[in-house]
């Protein structure tokens, strides 16, 4: 068999005698960007390491980056083809009609792109469902499992509507949809925004992507927060983007530490990203944190991404204040969507809106027009109820008030974790994802992605871990708390009963 990446890592660690752990702390000393979940992905043999990567690794396991890489192997395969017996050269013959068969891997630009929402995790998850284990998700926000139904209207409408939609829209989309998300906008406060400002999308996803692809140049640096919704890194990251993560602080009910954003802004810094209502943490940005992240962008002349998908899953009386409504002198990108107010995230209902001082980003926007009419258009039928959905009775309005589900699941998912000894969390204000903090010297933890992987496979039970968030410590994990209380109530059950047990 041949000889992987992930074999020659593996090798040179043992006979160095380190751990991953050890290797992500040599790298924070030397400022290397070198994470949990790309070290797991390195030992796992999903990726390997870019260059620079490969190059720190070789040097601190004191090895040949050559053999590291399998660069050397390669150059002298022709002289071990006698190795190979003659069985494994026939059956691989026979596959390809007398040829040796060609390998297709994928592409270097995903080596350091990582989506653990959806990661070896969950796909320890899945394998175990296809074996018949029944496996409880709180790792991904989707409403629809957990009992939340779509509002009538909306599907009357889409119905009444399908046989107008068999055919392409224009490529920001329907007239009728983007009407009714530029009100909104209004009603937001959104300044300078007309038809033109408004683009659909198969969910923000397709959008933050379709942004980052219009901006970024390699090298290019942009500010997103920790722990953040992996997938802005992700597309960040694939765009070309160096990703500077500045952190949200804990103690301060995970608003943005400013002092941090302040100092990480660089001349190649081009955008600052928020994500207001947060996920994974739940948490609402005050007006008075708004206004210092615009002061530092306007100071800097930095653009505003703001992700606002869960603008309507406000609690506790609080009301959420769009940032591009304070700063109509720059150049904001606001997301929103239906996909969780709406609960009809399979739908892929998303928008972005581009506001205030468009003067400054005319080749972006051009840019953006570009990738817009590329994908031609986003879903018709889902577009087609936009209008309804926005206009009339908002019926998330009665799942965030006390006696409705999501409130009084976050009341009990809060106060259930509070008393897990060894577990301490902050109130989420807003969503429906808790982020509670491990105690990592109790349970002496010190791979997150481990202790997932654990929980999982001995109470069947799958979350994710606070490094999926490019989160840097192995002490947080994310609790999506859509089912349930009862259901609910069975978990932190079966959470407090490992723990009281669980050591690494």
């Amino acid at each position: 068999m041949k000889e992987t990446f992930a074999d020659r890592l593996k090798q040179a660690m043992d006979r160095r005698g380190l751990k991953q752990v050890d290797l992500i702390r040599f790298a924070s000393e030397q400022d290397v960007k070198l994470g949990k979940s790309h070290m797991s992905q390195y030992v796992s043999g999903k990726t390997v390491p870019r260059a620079e990567l490969l190059h720190f690794l070789a040097e601190t396991l004191q090895v040949d980056e050559d053999w590291l890489s399998g660069k050397e192997q390669e150059e002298k395969a022709p002289e071990y083809g006698a190795e190979i017996s003659a069985e494994q050269n026939l059956q691989e013959t026979e596959k390809t009609g007398g040829t040796k068969m060609r390998e297709f891997k994928k592409s270097s630009k995903l080596n350091n792109v990582l989506y653990d929402v959806r990661g070896p995790v969950a796909d320890e998850a899945m394998r175990m469902e296809e074996s018949g284990t029944q496996v409880l998700k709180l790792n991904i926000g989707n409403p629809a499992p957990f009992g939340f139904r779509t509002p009538d209207e909306v599907i009357y409408d889409m119905r009444r509507q399908l046989v107008d939609c068999e055919g392409y829209s224009e490529a920001k989309g329907l007239f009728s949809a983007r009407k009714a998300i530029m009100q909104y906008a209004q009603l937001k406060g959104l300044p300078n925004v007309s038809m033109d400002s408004i683009y659909t999308g198969n969910g923000v996803s397709e959008l933050i992507n379709l942004c980052m692809s219009a901006l970024l140049d390699d090298g290019d640096e942009i500010l997103i927060p920790a722990p953040d919704y992996p997938l802005w890194t992700a597309c960040a990251t694939l765009a070309g983007g160096k990703v500077v993560h500045y952190i949200c602080d804990e103690q301060a009910d995970w608003y943005p530490d400013i002092d941090d954003i302040r100092k990480k802004v660089t001349d190649r810094t081009k955008a600052i990203v928020i994500i207001n209502p947060n996920n994974p943490t739940g948490a609402l940005y005050p007006r008075e944190i708004l206004q210092q992240i615009v002061d530092i962008a306007r100071e800097h002349q930095l653009m505003i991404f703001s992700d606002e998908i869960y603008d309507r899953l406000v609690m506790d009386g609080e009301k959420h204040i769009s940032i591009a409504s304070m700063a109509p002198d720059l150049f904001c990108v606001t997301f929103s969507g239906l996909s969780k107010s709406h609960m009809i995230a399979g739908f892929r209902v998303g928008w972005m809106i581009l506001s205030g001082n468009k003067e400054m980003a005319k080749d972006y926007i051009e840019g953006l027009n570009m990738l817009s009419n590329m994908r031609l258009c986003s879903n018709v039928p889902a577009q087609s109820i936009v209008q309804t959905a926005l206009g009339g009775h908002q019926s998330v309005n009665d799942y965030i008030v006390p006696g409705g589900r999501i409130y009084e699941q976050r009341e009990y998912i809060y106060k259930a974790l509070c008393d897990i000894p060894g577990i301490s969390v902050v109130k989420p204000k807003a969503a429906f994802y808790i982020f509670p903090k491990l105690d990592v010297k109790k349970f002496n933890i010190k791979d997150d992605e481990k202790f997932a992987l654990d929980l999982l496979k001995q109470k069947k039970i799958l979350i994710t871990q606070g490094s999926g968030f490019n989160w840097g410590q192995p002490d947080h994990f994310r609790i999506v708390y859509l089912p349930r209380i009862e259901v609910l109530k069975d978990a932190v059950g079966k959470i407090g009963d490992f723990l009281s047990y669980y050591r690494q």
